[in-house]
């Protein structure tokens, strides 16, 4: 299927691994322009060099900033005056017990998880009502409609998340510009991998601590394993191409069957 996003420029947020980097793998294939952010210029070189390996066509810019620091967002609106499409992907999570979590933790998730997509949007969505076409997609997360009891600060900026989506959906009448959240169940990020192979050097195999997970961590999976990250950016591909034109305010859920609700 052709998505039709040859030329479309698309800024991704943490792109340098998981999620992020299997969107942009995903758009750059599609013919996209893809730009990559995250923390470090090493990180950046590695994800480049990897979409090249599989797009040696792909045309692919970097731009290094850190979404917790505001000055560092402000030079990247400055370097990326304006796109056609913007993936609100970066995010940070931490389980923590709720009576241990102080104010700078709840302020530094909101920072990025939040204030990230939020300061993005801020310039690039009223340019796409100008143009009557654009895509913003925000990667929440199931946690955002199930707030998980060993990170409650992470699940209220995803929950937060979805609120912002919804409100810049209602400001799209008469557009075809859409802003949509994506939901993705537990995924085999960097993180999880590293968990499973802790766990896999305490004398269970990676196999045999997945199965344990999703047995007694998320037992209302319906899939019973890992996602993986292509699984996610092939939603996220879709929505952000013109093909998705009907689909709009909507939280699109890539969780596995983890959540129980027919809505």
């Amino acid at each position: 299927m052709d998505l039709q996003l040859a030329k479309k420029v698309a800024l991704i947020t943490g792109s340098t691994a998981g999620i992020g980097l299997a969107i942009a793998r995903r758009l750059a294939a599609e013919g996209a322009e893809v730009i990559l952010t995250g923390r470090t210029e090493a990180r950046l070189q590695e994800a480049r060099t990897a979409i090249l390996q599989e797009t040696p066509a792909a045309a692919i810019r970097t731009v290094p900033v850190d979404f917790s620091k505001p000055e560092q967002v402000t030079y990247l609106l400055l370097e990326v005056p304006s796109v056609d499409i913007l993936i609100n992907n970066v995010g940070i999570f931490e389980p923590k017990p709720f009576a241990e979590i102080p104010d700078q933790d709840w302020l530094r998730f909101f920072e990025v998880n939040v204030m990230s997509g939020v300061r993005l949007s801020r310039q690039y969505f009223p340019q796409m009502l100008e143009k009557k076409w654009g895509r913003i997609v925000f990667v929440s997360s199931e946690s955002g409609l199930q707030i998980p009891a060993e990170m409650i600060h992470y699940g209220t900026t995803k929950a937060a998340q979805l609120a912002v989506a919804r409100g810049l959906a209602e400001l799209t009448k008469g557009t075809e510009v859409t802003v949509n959240s994506v939901l993705p169940g537990p995924t085999a990020s960097e993180g999880v991998e590293e968990f499973l192979q802790k766990l896999a050097g305490e004398g269970k195999t990676r196999q045999e601590a997945e199965h344990e997970f999703f047995r007694d961590a998320r037992p209302s999976s319906l899939l019973q394993r890992f996602i993986r990250p292509e699984e996610v950016a092939s939603m996220v591909a879709y929505l952000a191409s013109p093909l998705s034109v009907a689909t709009n305010g909507a939280s699109v859920r890539v969780d596995g069957g983890v959540v129980r609700s027919i809505g």
